[in-house]
Protein backbone atom coordinates (compact mmCIF):
# COMPACT_ATOMS: atom_id res chain seq x y z
CA UNK A 1 0.00 0.00 0.00
CA UNK A 2 1.38 3.47 -0.88
CA UNK A 3 2.80 5.23 2.13
CA UNK A 4 0.43 8.20 1.98
CA UNK A 5 -2.50 5.95 2.88
CA UNK A 6 -0.61 4.62 5.88
CA UNK A 7 0.05 8.06 7.29
CA UNK A 8 -3.30 8.74 8.94
CA UNK A 9 -2.05 12.07 10.29
CA UNK A 10 -2.32 13.73 6.90
CA UNK A 11 -5.81 12.46 6.11
CA UNK A 12 -7.62 15.11 8.19
CA UNK A 13 -5.55 17.77 6.46
CA UNK A 14 -6.63 16.46 3.08
CA UNK A 15 -10.26 16.02 4.01
CA UNK A 16 -10.74 19.36 5.79
CA UNK A 17 -8.96 22.13 3.95
CA UNK A 18 -9.16 25.19 6.20
CA UNK A 19 -6.88 28.22 6.40
CA UNK A 20 -4.74 26.73 9.14
CA UNK A 21 -4.07 23.48 7.29
CA UNK A 22 -3.45 25.43 4.09
CA UNK A 23 -0.74 27.38 5.89
CA UNK A 24 0.80 24.22 7.36
CA UNK A 25 0.82 22.45 4.00
CA UNK A 26 2.31 25.48 2.33
CA UNK A 27 5.19 25.61 4.82
CA UNK A 28 5.91 21.91 5.20
CA UNK A 29 4.36 20.12 2.26
CA UNK A 30 1.87 17.37 3.11
CA UNK A 31 3.50 14.78 0.88
CA UNK A 32 7.20 15.50 1.06
CA UNK A 33 6.89 17.68 -2.04
CA UNK A 34 7.13 21.06 -0.42
CA UNK A 35 4.42 23.62 -1.14
CA UNK A 36 2.92 21.77 -4.07
CA UNK A 37 -0.64 23.06 -3.94
CA UNK A 38 -0.41 26.81 -4.49
CA UNK A 39 0.91 28.84 -7.39
CA UNK A 40 3.60 30.33 -5.22
CA UNK A 41 4.44 27.00 -3.68
CA UNK A 42 4.67 25.24 -7.00
CA UNK A 43 7.58 27.49 -7.87
CA UNK A 44 9.46 26.47 -4.72
CA UNK A 45 11.57 23.44 -3.89
CA UNK A 46 9.55 20.21 -4.24
CA UNK A 47 6.92 21.57 -6.61
CA UNK A 48 9.60 22.98 -8.88
CA UNK A 49 11.58 19.77 -8.77
CA UNK A 50 8.51 17.70 -9.48
CA UNK A 51 7.54 19.90 -12.42
CA UNK A 52 11.06 19.59 -13.77
CA UNK A 53 10.92 15.82 -13.42
CA UNK A 54 7.65 15.65 -15.33
CA UNK A 55 8.85 18.01 -18.02
CA UNK A 56 12.08 16.17 -18.65
CA UNK A 57 10.98 12.53 -18.42
CA UNK A 58 7.34 12.11 -19.31
CA UNK A 59 7.81 8.40 -19.93
CA UNK A 60 9.08 7.95 -16.35
CA UNK A 61 6.43 9.92 -14.46
CA UNK A 62 5.79 8.70 -10.94
CA UNK A 63 2.00 8.54 -11.09
CA UNK A 64 1.74 8.05 -7.35
CA UNK A 65 3.65 11.30 -6.74
CA UNK A 66 1.62 13.12 -9.38
CA UNK A 67 -1.71 12.09 -7.92
CA UNK A 68 -0.51 13.20 -4.47
CA UNK A 69 0.47 16.58 -5.87
CA UNK A 70 -2.95 17.06 -7.45
CA UNK A 71 -5.15 16.13 -4.50
CA UNK A 72 -4.82 19.48 -2.74
CA UNK A 73 -5.68 21.66 -5.77
CA UNK A 74 -8.63 19.40 -6.56
CA UNK A 75 -9.90 19.93 -3.01
CA UNK A 76 -9.31 23.65 -3.39
CA UNK A 77 -11.46 23.63 -6.53
CA UNK A 78 -14.08 21.67 -4.61
CA UNK A 79 -14.24 24.32 -1.90
CA UNK A 80 -14.76 27.03 -4.47
CA UNK A 81 -17.50 24.97 -6.11
CA UNK A 82 -19.26 24.53 -2.77
CA UNK A 83 -19.14 28.26 -2.08
CA UNK A 84 -20.95 28.89 -5.37
CA UNK A 85 -23.30 25.92 -4.83
CA UNK A 86 -24.45 27.47 -1.56
CA UNK A 87 -24.85 30.97 -2.98
CA UNK A 88 -25.54 31.00 -6.73
CA UNK A 89 -25.82 27.63 -8.51
CA UNK A 90 -27.53 29.15 -11.55
CA UNK A 91 -26.42 28.16 -15.04
CA UNK A 92 -26.12 29.51 -18.55
CA UNK A 93 -26.47 27.50 -21.75
CA UNK A 94 -23.46 26.77 -23.96
CA UNK A 95 -23.52 26.61 -27.74
CA UNK A 96 -23.95 22.82 -27.60
CA UNK A 97 -27.03 23.18 -25.38
CA UNK A 98 -25.38 21.94 -22.19
CA UNK A 99 -25.42 24.00 -18.98
CA UNK A 100 -22.39 25.80 -17.54
CA UNK A 101 -22.06 27.63 -14.23
CA UNK A 102 -19.73 30.06 -12.50
CA UNK A 103 -18.41 27.05 -10.61
CA UNK A 104 -17.28 25.33 -13.84
CA UNK A 105 -15.18 28.33 -14.80
CA UNK A 106 -13.82 29.07 -11.32
CA UNK A 107 -12.74 25.47 -10.75
CA UNK A 108 -11.17 25.23 -14.19
CA UNK A 109 -8.98 28.28 -13.54
CA UNK A 110 -7.59 26.64 -10.40
CA UNK A 111 -7.02 23.24 -11.96
CA UNK A 112 -5.44 24.36 -15.22
CA UNK A 113 -3.02 26.69 -13.44
CA UNK A 114 -1.86 23.94 -11.09
CA UNK A 115 -1.56 21.28 -13.77
CA UNK A 116 0.33 23.60 -16.10
CA UNK A 117 2.80 24.39 -13.34
CA UNK A 118 3.27 20.80 -12.22
CA UNK A 119 3.46 19.29 -15.69
CA UNK A 120 4.13 22.11 -18.16
CA UNK A 121 5.02 19.84 -21.06
CA UNK A 122 1.88 17.68 -20.93
CA UNK A 123 -1.09 18.67 -23.07
CA UNK A 124 -4.35 19.61 -21.31
CA UNK A 125 -7.79 19.05 -22.84
CA UNK A 126 -10.49 20.64 -20.69
CA UNK A 127 -14.26 20.74 -21.08
CA UNK A 128 -14.63 24.49 -20.66
CA UNK A 129 -11.61 25.35 -22.81
CA UNK A 130 -13.30 24.97 -26.19
CA UNK A 131 -10.11 25.80 -28.07
CA UNK A 132 -8.49 22.62 -26.74
CA UNK A 133 -11.19 20.41 -28.26
CA UNK A 134 -9.82 20.87 -31.76
CA UNK A 135 -6.31 19.79 -30.78
CA UNK A 136 -5.05 16.38 -31.83
CA UNK A 137 -4.30 14.27 -28.79
CA UNK A 138 -0.68 13.87 -27.78
CA UNK A 139 0.81 10.57 -26.65
CA UNK A 140 0.28 11.79 -23.10
CA UNK A 141 -2.38 14.31 -22.08
CA UNK A 142 -4.67 15.40 -19.27
CA UNK A 143 -8.46 15.37 -19.54
CA UNK A 144 -10.11 17.81 -17.14
CA UNK A 145 -13.76 18.25 -16.24
CA UNK A 146 -13.89 20.91 -13.52
CA UNK A 147 -17.53 20.18 -12.72
CA UNK A 148 -19.11 16.96 -13.95
CA UNK A 149 -22.78 16.57 -13.15
CA UNK A 150 -23.75 20.19 -13.74
CA UNK A 151 -27.43 19.25 -13.87
CA UNK A 152 -27.11 17.76 -10.38
CA UNK A 153 -25.28 20.91 -9.27
CA UNK A 154 -28.03 23.30 -10.35
CA UNK A 155 -30.89 21.28 -8.85
CA UNK A 156 -32.22 23.05 -5.78
CA UNK A 157 -32.76 19.71 -4.02
CA UNK A 158 -30.02 17.73 -5.67
CA UNK A 159 -28.16 14.82 -4.12
CA UNK A 160 -24.73 16.45 -4.37
CA UNK A 161 -23.59 14.02 -7.06
CA UNK A 162 -21.30 16.41 -8.89
CA UNK A 163 -17.56 16.00 -9.15
CA UNK A 164 -14.19 17.56 -9.94
CA UNK A 165 -12.19 15.39 -12.35
CA UNK A 166 -8.62 15.10 -13.58
CA UNK A 167 -7.51 12.15 -15.68
CA UNK A 168 -4.15 11.46 -17.30
CA UNK A 169 -4.00 9.48 -20.53
CA UNK A 170 -0.94 7.72 -21.92
CA UNK A 171 -0.94 5.70 -25.12
CA UNK A 172 -4.75 6.02 -25.30
CA UNK A 173 -5.27 4.51 -21.82
CA UNK A 174 -6.11 6.23 -18.50
CA UNK A 175 -3.17 5.86 -16.12
CA UNK A 176 -4.15 8.24 -13.31
CA UNK A 177 -7.36 9.80 -12.08
CA UNK A 178 -8.86 11.91 -9.29
CA UNK A 179 -12.60 12.31 -8.70
CA UNK A 180 -13.82 14.57 -5.90
CA UNK A 181 -17.45 14.93 -4.83
CA UNK A 182 -17.19 17.92 -2.46
CA UNK A 183 -20.84 17.90 -1.35
CA UNK A 184 -20.49 14.25 -0.31
CA UNK A 185 -16.97 14.50 1.15
CA UNK A 186 -15.76 11.63 -1.03
CA UNK A 187 -12.48 11.86 -2.93
CA UNK A 188 -11.36 8.93 -5.08
CA UNK A 189 -7.97 8.57 -6.70
CA UNK A 190 -5.92 5.89 -8.35
CA UNK A 191 -3.03 5.31 -10.69
CA UNK A 192 -1.47 2.60 -12.78
CA UNK A 193 0.26 0.03 -10.61
CA UNK A 194 -0.53 1.81 -7.33
CA UNK A 195 -4.13 0.84 -6.59
CA UNK A 196 -7.17 3.01 -5.86
CA UNK A 197 -8.13 4.88 -2.68
CA UNK A 198 -10.86 6.96 -1.11
CA UNK A 199 -10.55 9.83 1.36
CA UNK A 200 -13.71 10.54 3.34
CA UNK A 201 -14.33 11.79 6.84
CA UNK A 202 -10.62 12.29 7.41
CA UNK A 203 -9.78 8.66 6.66
CA UNK A 204 -7.93 7.28 3.66
CA UNK A 205 -8.64 3.67 2.70
CA UNK A 206 -7.75 1.45 -0.19
CA UNK A 207 -10.68 0.39 -2.35
CA UNK A 208 -11.19 -2.41 -4.83
CA UNK A 209 -13.96 -3.91 -6.91
CA UNK A 210 -16.06 -6.78 -5.61
CA UNK A 211 -17.45 -9.96 -7.06
CA UNK A 212 -21.19 -9.54 -7.79
CA UNK A 213 -23.31 -10.55 -4.78
CA UNK A 214 -25.30 -13.79 -4.76
CA UNK A 215 -28.58 -11.91 -5.07
CA UNK A 216 -27.41 -10.40 -8.35
CA UNK A 217 -25.32 -7.48 -9.58
CA UNK A 218 -26.10 -3.86 -8.83
CA UNK A 219 -26.00 -1.53 -11.82
CA UNK A 220 -25.37 2.19 -11.83
CA UNK A 221 -27.00 4.43 -14.38
CA UNK A 222 -27.24 8.11 -15.16
CA UNK A 223 -29.67 10.11 -13.06
CA UNK A 224 -30.18 12.74 -15.77
CA UNK A 225 -29.40 10.94 -19.05
CA UNK A 226 -30.82 7.43 -18.68
CA UNK A 227 -32.20 6.18 -21.98
CA UNK A 228 -34.27 3.35 -23.41
CA UNK A 229 -31.19 1.40 -24.55
CA UNK A 230 -29.86 1.29 -21.01
CA UNK A 231 -33.20 0.06 -19.70
CA UNK A 232 -33.37 -2.61 -22.39
CA UNK A 233 -29.81 -3.75 -21.61
CA UNK A 234 -30.67 -4.17 -17.93
CA UNK A 235 -34.00 -5.88 -18.61
CA UNK A 236 -32.45 -8.34 -21.06
CA UNK A 237 -30.03 -9.49 -18.35
CA UNK A 238 -32.60 -9.56 -15.60
CA UNK A 239 -30.87 -6.83 -13.59
CA UNK A 240 -33.46 -5.16 -11.38
CA UNK A 241 -31.28 -3.52 -8.75
CA UNK A 242 -29.84 -0.23 -9.93
CA UNK A 243 -28.60 3.06 -8.52
CA UNK A 244 -29.38 6.30 -10.35
CA UNK A 245 -26.60 8.80 -9.75
CA UNK A 246 -25.00 11.61 -11.67
CA UNK A 247 -21.46 12.37 -12.79
CA UNK A 248 -18.35 10.19 -12.73
CA UNK A 249 -19.39 8.80 -9.34
CA UNK A 250 -20.83 5.83 -11.23
CA UNK A 251 -17.30 4.59 -11.95
CA UNK A 252 -16.28 5.24 -8.35
CA UNK A 253 -19.12 3.27 -6.79
CA UNK A 254 -18.00 0.24 -8.78
CA UNK A 255 -14.38 0.90 -7.80
CA UNK A 256 -15.39 1.05 -4.12
CA UNK A 257 -17.31 -2.23 -4.29
CA UNK A 258 -20.72 -0.58 -3.90
CA UNK A 259 -21.98 -1.50 -7.38
CA UNK A 260 -21.00 -3.87 -10.18
CA UNK A 261 -21.99 -2.68 -13.66
CA UNK A 262 -22.35 0.54 -15.64
CA UNK A 263 -23.69 0.31 -19.20
CA UNK A 264 -23.61 3.64 -21.01
CA UNK A 265 -25.38 4.34 -24.29
CA UNK A 266 -26.06 8.04 -23.88
CA UNK A 267 -23.56 10.61 -25.18
CA UNK A 268 -20.42 11.33 -23.17
CA UNK A 269 -17.13 13.08 -23.79
CA UNK A 270 -13.71 11.81 -22.82
CA UNK A 271 -13.32 14.38 -20.03
CA UNK A 272 -16.53 12.98 -18.50
CA UNK A 273 -15.06 9.50 -18.16
CA UNK A 274 -11.24 9.61 -18.00
CA UNK A 275 -10.75 10.25 -14.28
CA UNK A 276 -13.40 7.78 -13.12
CA UNK A 277 -12.21 5.21 -15.65
CA UNK A 278 -8.66 5.49 -14.27
CA UNK A 279 -9.86 5.04 -10.68
CA UNK A 280 -11.93 2.00 -11.65
CA UNK A 281 -9.08 0.34 -13.54
CA UNK A 282 -6.71 1.02 -10.63
CA UNK A 283 -9.26 -0.70 -8.35
CA UNK A 284 -9.25 -3.82 -10.49
CA UNK A 285 -12.21 -3.03 -12.75
CA UNK A 286 -12.46 -2.67 -16.49
CA UNK A 287 -13.99 -0.44 -19.13
CA UNK A 288 -14.56 -1.65 -22.67
CA UNK A 289 -16.35 -0.59 -25.81
CA UNK A 290 -19.83 -2.01 -26.34
CA UNK A 291 -18.38 -4.87 -28.38
CA UNK A 292 -15.85 -5.79 -25.71
CA UNK A 293 -12.89 -4.23 -27.47
CA UNK A 294 -10.57 -1.71 -25.74
CA UNK A 295 -12.04 1.69 -24.90
CA UNK A 296 -9.41 4.17 -26.13
CA UNK A 297 -8.88 7.87 -25.44
CA UNK A 298 -7.68 10.59 -27.78
CA UNK A 299 -10.40 10.03 -30.37
CA UNK A 300 -11.30 12.73 -32.88
CA UNK A 301 -13.38 15.37 -31.14
CA UNK A 302 -12.89 13.53 -27.81
CA UNK A 303 -16.37 12.03 -28.16
CA UNK A 304 -17.06 8.62 -26.63
CA UNK A 305 -18.99 5.74 -28.11
CA UNK A 306 -21.18 3.49 -25.94
CA UNK A 307 -19.19 1.64 -23.30
CA UNK A 308 -19.47 -0.90 -20.51
CA UNK A 309 -17.79 -0.61 -17.09
CA UNK A 310 -17.62 -3.46 -14.61
CA UNK A 311 -16.02 -4.60 -11.40
CA UNK A 312 -15.02 -8.17 -10.58
CA UNK A 313 -16.34 -11.30 -12.21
Amino acid sequence: MPIFCKIKAIAPILARWDKASYSVMRRRGAFGLRAIHSKAGLRQNGGKAFAAMVGQKQSQIDYSALVKALIAPVQHAGRVIMDIYQSDPSAETKADGSPVTKADHAAEVILLAEIATLAPSIQIISEENAASHSLAASKEFFLVDPLDGTKEFIKACGDGAFTVNIGLIKNAEPVMGIVFAPALDRLFFGSLGNGAFEISGGICRQICVRMPPAEGPVAVASASHRDAQTNQWLEKRGITNSIAIGSSLKFCLIAAGEADLYPRYGPTMEWDTAAGDAVLRAAGGRVTAEDGKPFPYGKAGYRNQPFFAAGGG
